[in-house]
């Protein structure tokens, strides 16, 4: 009796996980109006910056994607409200040619700078020490590149 409700928990759970999992993949129209339609939500004054959305092709595809800096923007006075001394939350979107956009990655840094190398477009993500494994107070830089919906780590400094 114990196996048989052992094994009909196990069949409902992975019919469950493809759902799950579909869930957590929807589709937004637009990364701008997602990111403050959240903060509309959270503040009751809220200003962005003009480095709050990058709208850049992040996967050398030709499909331009976004990068959210949740660093440039004021919620009720207050700048950058989740920045910490680990940097402020970047997230990072990628466009489908079906239309829409879905969050790869999500990141505290200090900044990036998006830059040709070798024919492909990097970033030099600037970010605390102790990500380079360092306990000094330069900010580690590490390059990286992204190939379909991966970060592919090039160096860190």
């Amino acid at each position: 009796m114990k196996y048989l409700l052992l094994a009909t928990l196990q069949i409902a759970l992975l019919f469950a996980a493809p759902a799950s999992s579909f869930g957590q993949q929807q589709l937004i129209s637009d990364p701008e109006i997602y990111e403050k339609e959240h903060f509309k939500k959270r503040c009751g004054t809220v200003e962005y910056g003009p480095k709050f959305i990058d709208r850049i092709d992040i996967n050398n595809d030709g499909i331009i994607d976004a990068v959210a800096n949740e660093g440039d923007l004021s919620c009720d006075g207050t700048r950058g409200p989740d920045c910490t001394a680990d940097g402020c939350p970047h997230n990072f979107y990628l466009q489908v040619k079906e239309g829409g956009y879905f969050m790869i990655a999500t990141a505290q840094l200090y900044g990036y700078d998006f830059l040709k190398r070798f024919g492909n477009m990097v970033f030099v993500l600037k970010m605390h020490p102790r990500f380079c494994e360092r306990t000094d107070s330069e900010p580690c830089q590490m390059t990286v590149r992204v190939r379909g919906t991966k970060f592919l780590t090039i160096s860190k400094k």
